[in-house]
C-alpha cells in the first residue's frame, strides 16, 4: 500500500520533504528547497531503500551548526512516521 508523506522542515534551507513509501520502502522523495543538487542527490540515494535504514544513515546530521539538516529532517519525517504506525 502506496503512502504520502509531508514533513514542514524546521531550521533547513528546504521547506517541505514529500516522502512516498511503499509499506517501509521508500518510493520516492522530492525536497522543496535547499540545495537542489544535494537534494536531489539524497532523494536518488534513499530511493529504494528501507526506512529504518535511512533513519539510521541520516538521523543526526548537522548543517553548519543548525543542530539540523535537510537529510536529518527526512529522518526526523521518517521517524515520525514510524511512530505514528505503532
Amino acid at each position: 500500500m502506496t503512502r504520502h508523506l509531508t514533513h514542514i522542515c524546521r531550521g533547513t534551507c528546504s521547506r517541505q520533504i514529500d516522502i512516498d513509501l511503499d509499506g517501509e520502502t521508500i518510493l520516492n522523495v522530492r525536497f522543496t528547497g535547499g540545495c537542489h543538487g544535494n537534494t536531489q542527490g539524497v532523494a536518488a540515494l534513499v530511493r529504494g531503500m528501507r526506512r529504518d535504514e535511512v533513519i539510521a544513515r541520516l538521523d543526526g546530521i548537522d548543517c553548519h551548526g543548525k543542530g539540523t539538516s535537510c537529510p536529518d529532517q527526512l529522518a526526523r519525517a521518517l521517524k515520525e512516521d514510524k511512530a505514528s504506525q505503532s
